[in-house]
């Protein structure tokens, strides 16, 4: 399965039975405010939706504000309704900010509405770590490896089709009604760095991330904990030098 990263170390926290095998691509989230929004330290003060505690927006919101010195419980009003789409609370303008997934960066993007304050796929320190991983059940990949490492395989030559041809890509997640508009997937594609997954270093952004998670006090585990109960990298040095660019 493929998901955010701060999700599965949760998990694995909590002690769920997953094995992290690969990093997928860098670059998910945007962040966007109104006016008098300067940053993410402009978010002291303001309203920003999340779809609800403890969902991967919140977490990483949380997560960036304390990395500028704010404390996100105190300067931040959050706006958790799962009746109301923080993407439509802000064009509405009900909220000063809310961090969008694709394609809602870029629908706002071609609408000219709000403006781009952070975006992982490009601002430092986030967007030189993988935001999304691929992971299994533990005890299916320790079972059957070599039907692991096929499935593997199979996900990160789909994520290089992303990356070198975007069109037939978008037309499939139309068509699997993952989303409606087709100029919308198209470019997700092309924003989105699916490129990165053999040059970034898979073990280093869940160090990354469960150090700021433990510090933020998301969960308890140290780093080395996480990554010594729940990661394996051996089939990722495999498939690296099996599927070169």
């Amino acid at each position: 399965m493929v998901g955010y990263a701060s999700n599965f170390i949760l998990g694995l926290d909590k002690g769920e039975a997953s094995t992290l095998l690969a990093g997928v691509h860098v670059g998910c989230f945007v962040l966007f405010g109104h006016e008098g929004v300067h940053g993410i330290a402009g978010l002291k003060g303001k309203t920003v939706g999340v779809p609800g505690f403890g969902t991967g927006p919140h977490l990483l919101l949380t997560l960036m504000a304390a990395e500028v010195g704010l404390d996100p419980k105190k300067d931040i009003r959050w706006i958790a309704d799962p009746a109301a789409k923080p993407k439509d609370l802000f064009i509405e303008g009900k909220i000063d900010a809310f961090l969008g997934f694709p394609p809602e960066p870029q629908e706002l993007r071609a609408k000219q509405i709000g403006r781009v304050i952070f975006d992982t796929a490009v601002d430092r320190p986030w967007s030189q770590y993988f935001c999304c991983m691929l992971a299994g059940n533990r005890e299916f990949v320790h079972r059957h490896p070599v039907a692991a490492k096929r499935a593997m395989r199979a996900i990160l030559k789909a994520v290089d089709l992303c990356a070198t041809d975007p069109a037939p890509a978008a037309r499939i997640l139309v068509d699997g009604g993952f989303t409606p508009l087709y100029d919308y997937a198209l470019q997700t594609l092309k924003d989105v760095p699916y490129d990165k997954w053999r040059e970034y270093d898979a073990e280093d952004a869940i160090r990354f991330w469960a150090l700021r998670m433990r510090e933020a006090g998301f969960i308890k585990s140290t780093p080395q904990k996480i990554i010594a109960d729940g990661t394996d990298w051996g089939f990722l040095d495999e498939l690296k030098r099996e599927l070169k660019a």
